[in-house]
């Protein structure tokens, strides 16, 4: 008789033991809102489960990577338009400036004015963010545009960089990012072909293209010197000057939506994969509620059993 009443008690026992881990697992599932909380609870879960994350992860830096780009495109371009206020308002100065009636005084007051709207486009050529030049290529570090030592006014010439007002000390490399396998957007634009039309950076300024401070600087000295022939050809290439920019821009901008576009399915591809791993991580609120009540009534229940048998009290057993 004590024999049976012992295995009884080991019986009742285990299964009060069991039906007590069970029910913690059951109350974490319900606390966490995850039903698999290691890799013993599902065993051929783990396996898409990590891979999910990986994917998440990877994901998440790329977005990230992408809208830095897209911050420092954002930035660019609000550059590249004061550019192109600066030009608007030299060629309304050189205008101005073209009028016969126009004496030597107050053509220095407009040369001036001229001078001052260098200045600006230099600003905007060394312009930084974070500490890093926007427009030196790979040398973020290094001031792009300085004056050049050597310039000789009235000496420029447009197949030799050393008669150039100013000179180019980043590179020609463009930064690229990759937004989908295989495709590569560049996210930058180098100072030597936005500002001198000097796409290869050899020292000489492309075809069709032009040098935007040599124009300006060409501006200012002609109507220092009062020579309104030059004044007037400088006119015609400050709107060539402005071409070159607003195509760079437009080409800025066309790369700027294109990795928009990539990070709105780079979006989506985060919400599917997050389903994905929902499915496998996540627990049915309401069917984990319900399997909470029911392994807790049946807790209940043999406990109750075991404090029969026993003849002890829920307190006395706890």
């Amino acid at each position: 008789m004590k024999a049976t009443q012992g295995t009884t008690y080991r019986m009742l026992g285990g299964r009060l033991n069991t039906l007590s881990n069970e029910l913690e697992e059951l109350r974490n599932i319900a606390s966490s809102g995850k039903k698999l909380n290691r890799a013993s609870d599902d065993p051929s879960s783990v396996r898409p489960v990590l891979t999910a994350r990986k994917q998440l992860s990877d994901i998440a830096r790329h977005l990230d990577t992408m809208q830095q780009a897209l911050d420092k495109s954002s930035s660019t371009d609000s550059y590249l338009e004061h550019v192109e206020d600066v030009l608007v308002r030299v060629k309304e100065l050189a205008i101005a400036a073209a009028n016969d009636a126009l004496d030597s005084e107050g053509r220095d007051v407009l040369a001036g004015q001229v001078r001052d709207m260098r200045q600006e486009l230099l600003d905007a050529a060394n312009a930084s963010v974070d500490g890093k030049f926007i427009f030196a290529g790979y040398r973020e570090t290094t001031k792009p545009f300085t004056a050049n030592p050597g310039y000789v006014a009235g000496g420029y010439d447009p197949t030799s960089s050393a008669t150039w007002p100013y000179l180019y000390n980043g590179d020609e490399n463009a930064t690229y990012l990759e937004i989908t396998p295989g495709e590569q957007v560049q996210v930058n634009l180098t100072g030597n072909e936005l500002f001198l039309g000097d796409a290869d950076n050899n020292g000489v300024v492309d075809a069709g293209r032009i040098d935007l401070f040599a124009v300006v600087t060409n501006v200012m000295e002609a109507i220092d010197n009062d020579d309104l022939t030059t004044l007037e050809g400088e006119i015609d290439n400050l709107d060539v000057a402005a071409d070159q920019n607003r195509r760079l821009r437009s080409q800025l901008g066309n790369r700027a939506a294109r990795i928009e576009s990539a990070m709105d399915l780079m979006q989506q591809s985060k919400i599917d994969v997050s389903e994905l791993l929902s499915h496998y991580e996540d627990a049915d609120a309401i069917e984990a509620f319900n399997n909470l009540t029911k392994q807790e009534t049946a807790f209940e229940a043999a406990l109750n059993v075991t404090s029969k048998v026993s003849q002890l009290s829920i307190l006395d057993f706890m």
